[in-house]
């Protein structure tokens, strides 16, 4: 397989906008798991600590994501300078790791969207056991 400086190139557009929905989700989270912990001092519900110990984990899967996403924006960079140097046969390695690494976020993202159900499913039971 031969690969040009704009294989590399087309995935820093994507990698940039995971990043960036990456940290508004953590971003999110934090806030949230903020006024969840101050209503929890006041109210002690055991609902409100399941949901931080769910954010929690959330809160790790967002990390390692953005970690194996940056990663893998480093892996497309240093494709580039092998292929600047004349290493196709490196870089293309380089470029492979880097979808791995790419593959590894996104699943993780996928993980995380499924704790995040969950949790929503855990509200609307109760919801619905209050109603009913």
């Amino acid at each position: 397989m031969q690969i040009t400086f704009a294989t590399p190139a087309l995935l820093f557009p994507a990698i940039s906008l995971l990043l960036l929905a990456y940290t508004n989700k953590f971003l999110a989270i934090a806030n949230l798991i903020r006024n969840l912990h101050a209503r929890y001092q006041q109210e002690h519900q055991t609902l409100l600590r399941e949901q931080i110990v769910h954010l929690r984990k959330r809160l790790n899967l967002i990390r390692l994501m953005q970690a194996f996403a940056i990663a893998s924006f480093l892996m497309c960079f240093v494709c580039m300078f092998l292929l600047f140097w004349g290493k196709q046969s490196a870089a293309t390695w380089v470029f492979a790791f880097s979808l791995v690494l790419m593959l590894v976020s996104l699943s993780l993202s996928l993980s995380e969207i499924w704790i995040s159900a969950g949790a929503l499913r855990m509200l609307l039971k109760e919801f619905e056991a209050e109603e009913g």
